[in-house]
C-alpha cells in the first residue's frame, strides 16, 4: 500500500494554539500475476422479497444475481437468504460447484409479505459463520438488497449498526443496496457505515443490476483486507474532526482506531482530519501525531503495517503569519465540507423540506466552486464532476421530489466520504 500524508500548513506559531488539517492518500497494490490464484471469495446475499418487490423489481434483482453466479469461480462461496415476514435460505452458502442448480433456485424466488430485515440479516450472518467454521475462511461480504421500510422484527437503526459492527469484527463486510423509492436510506446507510461496506441507491432494475455487479467487481479484485488506521497523538493534541464517515473509536489514551475495510487492486482513497495543536514553548520541529496503517495483503494473507509521523515546525509568530495553506489540502477540506452540506440536504429532503434541501445543495455547490478555483489542475476535474452532480441533484429535486432527492444525495454522500477518491475496478471501467 502506498501511504502519504500532506498538511495544509507545516508551520505553527510559537506559544499559540493552532489547527492543522491532514490529508491522507492511500493506494492499494496492483492485482497479483494471473499465474497466482486469488483466494476463494465468499458472497452472501440477503434479498428482500416482501410484497412491494413483486414484479419487475424482484425479477431485476434475480437476473442480476444469475449474472453474478456466471461470473464467479466454482471455488467461490455464494449464498442467498430471502426475507419477508421471516427468513429463508434459498441457496446455502457453499462453493459454486453446480451453477445450474443455483440458478434454478434463484429463479424460484417469489414475492412474500411484510419486511423483517433483521430476520434476513441474522440468517445471512449465520450462513457466513457456518461457512467460516467449516472452511476456516476469514469472514466474507454480505450484501443486503431491500426496497422497503422495516415494519416487523428489529426496527432500531442503532441495533442494526451494532450487528454490523460485530460482524465486521469477525471479518464480515456488510454492504447495502436501496432499491426503488420506498426504503429507509438512514437505516441502510447506517448499516453500511458500521459494516465498513458500500451503500448504493438504484431506482430501476437496470441500475440495481449495475450496482450489484460493481459490488462483485470489488470482491473479485480485492487485494487488501481488514485495513485500519491508528491515530496516536502527542500530549494535548486532539482530533477535532474526521471528515470521512467511517467507523472510529477510542482504543486507549491518545489513540483512535479508524476502520477502512477492504481495498481492490489499485484503488485509491483520501482521508481528511483536523488536529488541534496546543501552544508549544520550544521552537523547531515537533511531532504532533503518528499514523499507523495496518492491513492484510492478499492472496498471501500477510499482515503489513506502515507508520507515518505528522510533524510541524514551531516558528515565531511573525513567520507563521505569512503561511499559505496548501491548495491540495485546502480544496479537499472544502470538498468534504460540501459533503456535510449534502448530508444535511438529504436529511431535509427526507423530512419533506424541499426548499431547505435545495438551499443546502446550493451551499455545497458554492463550497465546491471555491474548491475548484484553488485546486491544482490535476485534481480539478474530479471536483468539477462533483459540482455538476450536485447541481443536477438540486435541479432534479423539483421534478423527482424529495423522496428521490433524499436517497440520491444520501448515497452520494456515503460514497464520497467513505470511498473518497475511489476508482472503479478495471473490469468495470469503460
Amino acid at each position: 500500500m502506498k501511504f502519504t500524508a500532506m498538511l495544509d500548513v507545516n508551520v505553527v506559531a510559537h506559544e499559540t494554539d493552532d489547527e492543522v488539517t491532514v490529508l491522507l492518500e492511500l493506494e492499494a497494490p496492483p492485482a497479483p500475476d494471473t499465474d497466482e490464484k486469488r483466494p476463494a471469495n465468499t458472497l452472501q446475499v440477503v434479498l428482500d422479497r416482501s410484497g412491494s418487490m413483486a414484479g419487475e423489481p424482484l425479477r431485476g434483482a434475480v437476473d442480476a444475481l444469475v449474472d453474478i453466479v456466471g461470473r464467479l469461480d466454482q471455488r467461490d462461496r455464494f449464498g442467498v437468504v430471502v426475507f419477508d415476514s421471516s427468513a429463508q435460505v434459498v441457496v446455502p452458502c457453499a462453493p459454486l460447484t453446480d451453477k445450474a442448480e443455483v440458478v434454478e433456485a434463484l429463479r424460484s424466488i417469489g414475492p412474500g409479505g411484510t419486511t423483517d430485515l433483521g430476520a434476513g440479516y441474522l440468517r445471512g450472518l449465520q450462513e457466513l459463520r457456518r461457512v467460516a467454521d467449516a472452511s476456516a475462511s476469514d469472514g466474507g461480504t454480505l450484501l443486503i438488497i431491500s426496497d422497503g421500510h422495516v415494519n416487523s422484527g428489529i426496527t432500531d437503526a442503532d441495533r442494526f449498526a451494532e450487528l454490523a459492527t460485530k460482524a465486521r469484527s469477525t471479518g464480515v463486510t456488510t454492504s447495502t443496496l436501496g432499491y426503488g423509492l420506498g426504503y429507509d436510506e438512514s437505516l441502510l446507510t447506517a448499516i453500511a457505515r458500521s459494516g465498513a461496506g458500500n451503500h448504493e441507491f438504484a431506482k430501476e432494475p437496470d441500475a440495481a443490476g449495475a450496482a450489484i455487479a460493481a459490488e462483485v467487481d470489488g470482491l473479485l479484485n480485492k487485494v487488501v483486507q481488514a485495513a485500519s488506521l491508528t491515530i496516536r497523538f502527542s500530549q494535548d493534541v486532539q482530533v477535532v474532526k474526521l471528515y470521512n464517515d467511517l467507523p472510529a473509536h477510542q482504543v486507549g489514551d491518545g489513540e483512535v482506531l479508524v476502520e477502512l475495510g477492504d481495498f481492490y487492486a489499485e484503488e485509491t482513497r483520501k482521508l481528511l482530519m483536523v488536529f488541534r495543536v496546543p501552544a508549544m514553548a520550544a521552537l523547531g520541529l515537533a511531532e504532533v501525531a503518528s499514523l499507523e496503517l495496518r492491513y492484510v495483503e492478499l492472496p498471501a494473507l500477510v499482515e503489513q503495517s506502515v507508520r507515518v509521523p505528522i510533524a510541524v515546525n514551531v516558528v515565531p509568530g511573525d513567520v507563521a503569519a505569512g503561511r499559505v495553506a496548501d491548495p491540495v489540502v485546502h480544496s479537499e477540506r472544502l470538498y468534504q465540507e460540501a459533503q456535510q452540506s449534502k448530508k444535511r440536504a438529504s436529511e431535509a429532503f427526507e423530512s419533506g423540506d424541499l426548499l431547505m434541501g435545495k438551499h443546502l445543495l446550493q451551499t455545497a455547490t458554492g463550497q465546491l466552486g471555491i474548491a475548484s478555483a484553488i485546486a491544482p489542475e490535476q485534481g480539478r476535474d474530479d471536483i468539477l464532476r462533483e459540482l455538476a452532480d450536485v447541481e443536477d441533484m438540486r435541479t432534479d429535486a423539483d421534478v423527482l421530489g424529495t423522496n428521490h432527492a433524499s436517497k440520491l444525495s444520501r448515497a452520494s454522500y456515503h460514497r464520497e466520504t467513505t470511498r473518497r477518491g475511489r476508482r472503479r475496478p478495471k473490469s468495470d471501467e469503460s
